[in-house]
């Protein structure tokens, strides 16, 4: 079985964003990126399945500017078999990775793809479902256990009443929620012998796929800033701040 997995690099959970000065994105310059941490968890995924024996080879691939390649290095330490970049100048929007994904699947024929629910940058939450329309696959989204079955793929996932268990035919897209698993360190060696492990390099347009922007962003800004709480004496003074603040009936 071979699993495709996409990865995305993105500014590392542990900084705080900066916005631009003059509000057109967040500010990148000078920033520590990482492997987006949900894409570590379905690199994790993959790599678990190859060491139970359930799959042969691990593919991952990253769409991006060309510093997006430390990404893949890092996939490749973790565990992964050899990489795609495909150079992006700008990163395209969520249609376009999918459908960038979808021709890389064509080429590949993989049986599964294992990604990351969301990216932590923007929150769209959208590739994963996109690619799997494109390709007319089944799909589980928000894993948060994967078990190969007799040709087929149990994944159960966590919906508002509890737990609930899909068995997919393959090939079948998977999105990986935060329970799945526990990402690994990539060791020192891994992270030396991820150096000689293949990495092709395509563009957007060897797959012939249009990365035109049709979205527009007019401002990113700052949450507001929370205010300080303040200590009550009794319960009596509690609810008369609450309706004096107007958050009850």
């Amino acid at each position: 079985m071979k699993i495709l997995v996409p990865v995305k690099r993105v500014i590392d959970y542990n900084v705080k964003p900066r916005v631009k000065a003059d509000q057109s994105g967040v500010d990148l310059a000078n920033v520590k990126m990482s492997m987006n941490p949900f894409d570590e968890i379905a690199v994790e995924e993959a790599i678990r399945l190859k060491e139970a024996g359930k799959a042969d080879e691990i593919v991952v691939v990253s769409i991006g500017e060309q510093k997006a390649q430390e990404t893949l290095r890092t996939g490749l330490a973790m565990g992964a078999d050899r990489g795609i970049l495909v150079v992006a100048d700008a990163m395209p929007e969520p249609l376009a990775v999918a459908k960038i994904l979808a021709k890389v699947v064509e080429e590949e024929s993989p049986d599964l793809v294992i990604l990351g629910k969301q990216a932590i940058d923007d929150d769209s939450n959208q590739v994963g479902q996109m690619l799997a329309a494109l390709l007319d696959w089944p799909q589980g989204t928000f894993a948060s256990k994967v078990e190969p079955a007799d040709g087929k793929v149990n994944v159960t996932r966590e919906v508002d009443g509890g737990l609930e268990t899909l068995s997919l035919s393959t090939p079948a897209i998977i999105t990986t929620d935060l329970r799945l698993n526990e990402p690994r360190y990539a060791s020192l060696p891994n992270i030396m012998k991820a150096k000689k492990k293949p990495i092709d390099e395509k563009t957007p347009a060897d797959y012939g796929v249009d990365t035109a922007a049709r979205l527009e962003v007019l401002k990113v800004i700052e949450p507001p800033k929370r205010e300080a709480g303040e200590i009550v004496p009794d319960v009596d003074t509690l609810v008369a701040k609450i309706k004096e603040k107007g958050f009850a009936a």
